[in-house]
């Protein structure tokens, strides 16, 4: 039987939740699942991902196959790194600390595309006000013109 790692679509319409699972490749997307091992939810910012490391390293080391989105969620959260990593044999210790700097390097990764949106946001913001600003004075130019008009005639 061919086990393959991919997405089953939950939620309601416009609003998906996924759950990573093993299933039969035969089987249709939302059938029949052998295990569930985790979640996606792509509408949170960032995407969720909670997958069970230990039921994941099983399902790929007795030869399922990853889907392609599986496969970068995988890569994401640094599955694949340990499962080449004890591929190799390396001890625990060591895979563990490679893990762990991954993830670090990957945190920092997030933050800076976090900052670097919300600098974006404050840009977008400035412009605003001074556009704001701007009208306002146009505003208060043409009402003490039309003062001036007024007393005059």
């Amino acid at each position: 039987m061919a086990v393959k790692l991919r997405l089953s679509r939950m939620g309601k319409k416009r609003q998906p939740i996924y759950k990573v699972v093993a299933a039969d490749a035969r089987s249709p997307r939302d059938g029949r699942i052998i295990e569930a091992i985790g979640l996606y939810n792509p509408k949170t910012e960032p995407a969720t991902v909670d997958i069970k490391e230990d039921r994941a390293l099983y399902w790929l080391g007795v030869g399922a196959q990853p889907t392609t989105t599986v496969k970068n969620l995988l890569s994401k959260k640094g599955i694949l790194l340990k499962k080449e990593l004890l591929k190799k044999g390396l001890s625990e210790d060591k895979v563990n600390a490679e893990v762990e700097q991954f993830s670090k390097n990957q945190e920092a990764k997030l933050n800076a595309k976090k900052t670097k949106t919300d600098n974006k946001v404050k840009k977008e913001e400035v412009k605003v006000e001074i556009k704001e600003e701007a009208q306002e004075s146009i505003h208060e130019a043409e009402g003490t013109a039309s003062e001036e008009t007024k007393s005059e005639g």
